[in-house]
């Protein structure tokens, strides 16, 4: 660091500095280049005209943040905000332009009321958008998308996680397993390290922010070529990478360094590539504080694009994580410490997701083809003491693969007004799953007799591969001078595992929506929908200790939509939406071990629906959100999102208590400000109403506790107990220098800046002596293998966190 400052005051001499901006403007409904586009930048004299092919290069552009405008006779103006030009990197942007079909005496006149719209036709509300700059300058985000968007309407965490150690994304009062995720059409089903196998979540992301020109969020009202979408779907838009020259960035922090490159493969055929690495350092971290746990990851990213000629786009996608999560012997030993080494599993995990697709642009359209592969490996081991484990005190081993073949086909093309989009994918599904769990140990007393048996989970999955197929169809047409948008979509979907998953009737998923112009300024939007979703993997291949699948009669999870509400923009850079939403959930998977619907479930480091399940369960969300949006024009950008709702879930009994998601109101507020001199300053607030949690079986929880590291949740009275309400802020300062072709980011990010305490479920352990060598007891003996004799002590585990992190960016 101190070379790099050493470098900068050296360089101050330098003359202004400059940098470069270039792109495509193509047609969004046939993806053809759009020669004669006009690109301003505003506030300046700086512009340029798109070439034949649709491309633009300006050079020479003083480095600052500029607002971008993409116009083209008969389509509707683009505004693109905050978009940096710096020295270091050219700043690549793609561009796809919305005809926009009004005719007035016969001249097409182009509209610039909708540039800040998120929306489509298909999805006309429940969507919002962020850039890459908006990711990247986020306080507490620390380039991680699945925190970020957490900044949302509609969108929280798991309880003790927001801003801590996981990031688990939590759609409306939905489950953290009920949201799909898309890379450049690619669906990318694990998106973070250390995943919970059956869920989602982790402690950190995979995605590189750097790769991403854009994500897309919709929260209802899915177009109908998603499957298993229920509560979300997120769309990641990767960049293209830069056909000029080599360019890359370099990052490093207090817990990661991340490495990537982009330029030409073939400059002559325009071939491009993105690749990156990433390495964590949280290992490093957590042993310079002492904490047990030592999470290690690597993860990998690229992107080719061959633009084989005007109308065939051929690209390949590639991700991957490694991830290793192990335990230590904490130098000052405390109880909250000593929890956590025989609380959780130790985790080896890898994961991967290649894929290939080609978009061919056809007469009033397009279609695309791709080929994808998923694949997690998983494996978790768990000892009554992991930190010196012994086999004959092994309580957890599981060895699990997911493998995912898919084929996707779809057209969308525009017809007599009408825009039609139809398709059909295939999927080949490997799993193997090899577990070992001993749920209740087999206690004896003084006498020799049983007191409390043996309850042990010991199979391998007889899951043979499974061919999972749909097919869907959307049609959208505005009407009324294009004041009113109308869409309509179905789809189906079977498998051939499940007992009635052949049957195409079960699945049939209508869903419409409509929205109107009230006026220049104010938007109507409604929605309805029934969408499916297949149960997991791990529910599916799950066997009895003879090896007998038991989960074959389970039927896809329903959730039916309904969703309305205003949007006002009174500028191009402004946008307020106000939205209420009502989801019925019907087949939601239940455990016929202790009665409870697995929605609940999914915000720990363990694995999800490995055990017996009928598919009888309930559930319902409803509620309203409001979101006001300032795009950066000048030196100001901020986001304010409210939402209240409700969410509860039923069990074995059918009847509805509140879920473990259902904190009734989230209150996000982010905004930025960018000073003279490249200095920029972020803060964000968040609030979440109390989470419910259930409270501990006292009995089953001494009894077990030696075994299993951790209480026993009395499911009886299953979230009838909150946590407080968490508050935290976050601050980031940024601090850039442009040289002659190399801009270094330096900054200081804060979470909790101001230290508000972090409340979390609180933990059932004994108590310890002052030294925490050993468990203090009743009678002054060493605890009793059934802990008669142990002193229950919960761990509040409330204690505020401050987390400090200083870095910095080479772009080059």
């Amino acid at each position: 660091m101190v070379t790099l400052l050493l470098v900068i005051s050296a360089s101050q001499v330098l003359a202004q500095t400059t940098g470069i901006l270039s792109g495509t403007i193509t047609d969004k409904n046939s993806l053809l280049p759009l020669p004669g586009s006009s690109i301003t930048l505003e506030n300046s004299k700086i512009g340029t005209i798109a070439d034949s092919t649709g491309h633009f290069r300006l050079t020479g552009i003083p480095t600052n943040s500029y607002t971008i405008t993409v116009s083209q006779v008969g389509y509707k103006t683009i505004t693109r905000y905050n978009v940096v030009i710096g020295s270091g990197n050219e700043q690549v942007i793609s561009f796809e332009m919305e005809p926009d079909g009004i005719l007035l005496n016969t001249v097409i006149v182009s509209s610039r009321r909708r540039t800040v719209r998120a929306a489509s036709i298909e999805t006309p509300l429940s969507v919002q958008k962020l850039t890459t700059e908006e990711i990247k300058s986020n306080p507490g985000g620390n380039f991680d998308i699945s925190r970020v968007i957490q900044s949302l309407p509609g969108v929280g965490g798991t309880a003790g996680s927001v801003g801590g150690f996981r990031n688990d994304i939590i759609i409306r009062g939905g489950a953290p397993n009920e949201n799909v995720y898309y890379l450049d059409g690619i669906e990318v089903p694990i998106i973070n390290h250390f995943a919970t196998q059956g869920s989602a979540g982790g402690p950190t992301g995979i995605l590189n922010v750097s790769f991403i020109e854009e994500v897309k969020l919709s929260s209802s009202a899915f177009e109908a070529r998603y499957d298993n979408a229920i509560s979300s779907v997120f769309q990641f838009k990767q960049k293209t990478g830069n056909s000029f020259r080599t360019q890359g960035n370099l990052r490093l922090s207090a817990t990661e360094f991340a490495a990537m490159l982009e330029g030409p493969l073939s400059q002559k055929k325009n071939i491009t590539y993105l690749a990156s690495i990433r390495r964590s350092y949280l290992q490093f971290l957590f042993s310079a504080f002492d904490l047990p746990i030592r999470p290690n990851y690597w993860d990998f990213q690229t992107k080719v694009n061959y633009p084989i000629n005007k109308k065939l786009n051929l690209s390949l996608i590639g991700i991957g994580a490694i991830d290793e999560f192990s335990f230590t012997a904490p130098k000052e030993a405390s109880p909250e410490k000593l929890y956590v080494i025989n609380s959780n599993p130790s985790i080896n995990q890898n994961s991967y997701t290649v894929g290939v697709s080609l978009r061919k642009t056809i007469p009033k359209g397009f279609w695309n083809l791709s080929l994808s592969r998923n694949y997690l490996n998983n494996e978790l081991d768990k000892f009554e003491d992991n930190n010196q484990p012994e086999e004959s005190e092994r309580i957890l081993a599981i060895r699990s693969k997911e493998i995912e073949n898919k084929l996707r086909f779809d057209i969308t093309q525009n017809i007599l007004k009408w825009k039609l989009a139809f398709g059909a994918m295939a999927q080949l599904v490997s799993y193997d799953n090899s577990t070992f769990n001993v749920i209740r140990k087999e206690l004896i007393d003084e006498n020799g007799a049983i007191i409390q048996p043996e309850e042990l989970v010991n199979f391998i999955s007889p899951f043979e591969p499974m061919l999972k197929m749909g097919v869907f169809a959307q049609a959208s047409r505005r009407f009324l001078d294009n004041r009113l948008g109308f869409s309509a979509g179905l789809r189906i979907d079977r498998n051939d595992f499940t007992d009635d998953g052949r049957s195409f009737i079960k699945t049939l998923s209508p869903r419409a929506s409509m929205s109107y112009s009230l006026s220049d300024h104010w938007t109507a939007n409604i929605s309805a929908g029934r969408y499916f979703k297949i149960p997991p993997y791990t529910i599916l291949g799950f066997a009895d200790n003879n090896g007998v699948p038991v989960n074959k009669s389970v039927q896809y999870l329903r959730s039916d939509h309904l969703t309305g509400g205003l949007e006002y923009l009174p500028s191009e850079s402004t946008r307020f939406t106000l939205e209420g939403f009502y989801k019925k959930y019907a087949n939601v998977p239940v455990s016929q071990r202790n009665g409870i619907s697995l929605s609940n479930l999914g915000g720990d480091f363990n694995v999800l629906g490995n055990e017996a399940v009928n598919t009888t369960g309930k559930g319902t969300t409803y509620g309203f959100e409001f979101f006001a949006q300032q795009k950066l024009t000048k030196r100001f950008f901020g986001m304010l999102s409210y939402t209240f709702f409700s969410s509860r879930y039923s069990g074995n009994d059918q009847q509805l208590v509140p879920s473990a998601w259902d904190n009734k109101h989230l209150l996000s507020l982010t905004w930025g400000y960018k000073f003279n001199r490249n200095w920029e300053l972020g803060l964000k607030f968040r609030f979440q109403g109390g989470a419910p949690y259930t409270p501990f079986d006292e009995e089953a929880s001494r009894t077990n506790y030696l075994s299993q590291g951790t209480g026993i949740l009395n499911y009886a009275q299953l979230n009838t107990l909150r946590l407080t309400a968490f508050n935290a802020s976050d601050v980031r300062i940024d601090k850039k220098w442009n040289f002659r072709q190399l801009t270094l980011d330096v900054f200081l990010d804060v979470t909790n800046w101001y230290g508000a305490s972090s409340p979390a479920y609180p933990q059932y352990t004994f108590r310890r002596n002052a030294d925490n060598t050993d468990f203090l007891t009743t009678d002054g003996q060493p605890v009793k293998p059934d802990g008669s004799n142990a002193i229950p002590y919960l761990l509040t585990n409330d204690d505020p966190s401050v987390v400090p992190t200083i870095g910095f960016i080479i772009e080059f």
